[in-house]
């Protein structure tokens, strides 16, 4: 076989193996979704998953962890820009920020939500400090307090969030 019999011939396996696989979507086509209905909810109630876990979570398909410590974390935090925030992997990470009155000096937080039950031990706060020397940002040490009190605040707010979803 020629060099072009063997470039056309792995140009149309590879087209045949491309249709075959896009035959196997387990996402549905928009046209199969009513109307005002998200793409989330595609596969909220199916799939595989590949580290466990099956195809379905208990309870709250929408959020991969505890939905009050993540809104009570995005309330406390609400000051700060964010950067990122993945509710299924529970991480929020902010922007730094400085404060009005001390431009000199900026903070960044990470907050890490690792149970799906409102547990104080379900969340871990890290605070990240910046100061300005010389016209460069250098990093500074935090009181170990004031991670406990991000965290406190972070619980106080998801227990307010709890208890008036009680009633």
């Amino acid at each position: 076989m020629t060099q072009a019999g063997r470039t056309l011939f792995k140009g149309a396996l590879f087209m045949v193996a491309a249709l075959a696989l896009s035959a196997c979507s387990m996402f549905r086509g928009d046209d199969a979704r009513t109307e005002g209905q998200s793409r989330v909810s595609d596969t909220a109630d199916s799939g595989v998953s590949l580290f466990g876990g099956g195809g379905q979570r208990g309870g709250d398909a929408g959020i991969g962890v505890n939905s009050f410590l993540w809104r009570a974390s995005l309330d406390t935090l609400n000051f700060m820009p964010l950067a990122s925030a993945d509710p299924f992997g529970g991480v929020i990470i902010t922007d730094w920020y400085s404060a009005p009155t001390t431009p000199n000096e900026r903070f960044k937080a990470t907050v890490y939500i690792l149970d799906t039950r409102l547990r104080a031990d379900a969340l871990n706060v890290s605070i990240f400090r910046q100061t300005q020397v010389n016209g460069q940002w250098a990093d500074a040490t935090v009181d170990p307090d004031t991670e406990i009190q991000i965290e406190n605040a972070i619980l106080t707010r998801a227990r307010q969030l709890r208890l008036s979803n009680v009633n």
